[in-house]
């Protein structure tokens, strides 16, 4: 089994059914299935088994993700993607860390399953045209779908990078704030115009439509409007960047943030317990 190619490569296909389907349980599904239909196949005639084994992970990824799209427009509130605990490794490799980013998965999220198909394939993996034809089926366009899929993400991404030291510490501002329940500071770490986006799926409690405005963002996460509320903290490498794992009086939710100009700009809060059984153990990804 140590020499079989599924094994060799198996972070690298669980990446690239996560970026595609920004859930690692549908992943884990695509790899189960794509790992019976590898097994069926005589694999002392596969030229290139790497490429064989993307390919399928990507047919399979995609049917997942049309299968599923009905059940994310029927979702209770905001749908995010599934966050998963990373080792600080992840970061060096920096476009992989942003491929797999909460931000940028939540802006996958917007495209269509056979451009999300050839964005990740070709932005993030690098794979030549004529692969990712051969994955998605889309031979003769494949091409002017991969512009127009870069154009749509590029206008809608986070657009300044900040260093990993530079996240951290405006994290961990952020969760000393929330712990103390200083009001004043939560104002000051956000940025005036800050939105929350929250996930509970209707498993936890959680803003159903997007918070807007610093003031108003504070209020919630201070329970000014409904009583006090006891955070527990702890600073965290989720989808390959620092972020927070918060207790919210007994109730865990993972808490990833954007940065700009030295304030969160974005806070995404996943509160549904079913996509939160992955905090515990890192997840192994590659490209």
């Amino acid at each position: 089994m140590t020499g079989d190619p599924f094994v060799a490569h198996r972070s690298l296909l669980f990446t690239v059914a996560y970026e595609m389907l920004g859930s690692a349980a549908d992943a884990e599904d695509v790899l189960q299935e794509s790992w019976l239909r590898w097994a069926a196949v005589d694999s002392s005639q596969v030229r290139d088994p790497r490429a064989y084994l993307v390919r399928t992970v990507t047919r399979q990824a995609l049917n997942r993700l049309r299968t599923l799209s009905r059940s994310r427009e029927e979702y209770i509130g905001e749908w995010l993607p599934e966050p998963l605990l990373t080792s600080p490794d992840v970061a060096e490799d920096v476009e992989l860390a942003e491929s797999v980013s909460i931000a940028m998965l939540t802006v996958l999220e917007t495209l269509g399953p056979t451009e999300r198909a050839v964005f990740v394939l070709r932005e993030v993996f690098e794979m030549p045209y004529g692969e990712i034809a051969g994955a998605v089926g889309k031979s003769p366009a494949v091409r002017q779908i991969a512009r127009r899929a870069r154009d749509h993400v590029a206008a809608r991404q986070p657009r300044v990078r900040v260093s990993r030291s530079e996240q951290r510490a405006v994290v961990e501002r952020f969760l000393l704030a929330l712990r103390t329940g200083r009001l004043q500071e939560l104002m000051e770490v956000m940025a005036p115009d800050v939105v929350l986006i929250a996930d509970g799926g209707g498993q936890a409690a959680a803003a159903r439509v997007p918070v807007h405005g610093a003031g108003a963002v504070a209020r919630l996460l201070t329970g000014a409007d409904r009583g006090v509320v006891r955070y527990e903290t702890t600073t965290v490498w989720l989808n390959g960047a620092p972020a927070g794992r918060v207790e919210i009086d007994g109730h865990l939710v993972a808490v990833s943030l954007v940065v700009e100009d030295g304030r969160i700009a974005r806070i995404y809060a996943v509160a549904n317990p079913r996509k939160l059984t992955r905090l515990d153990e890192a997840a192994e990804l590659a490209r």
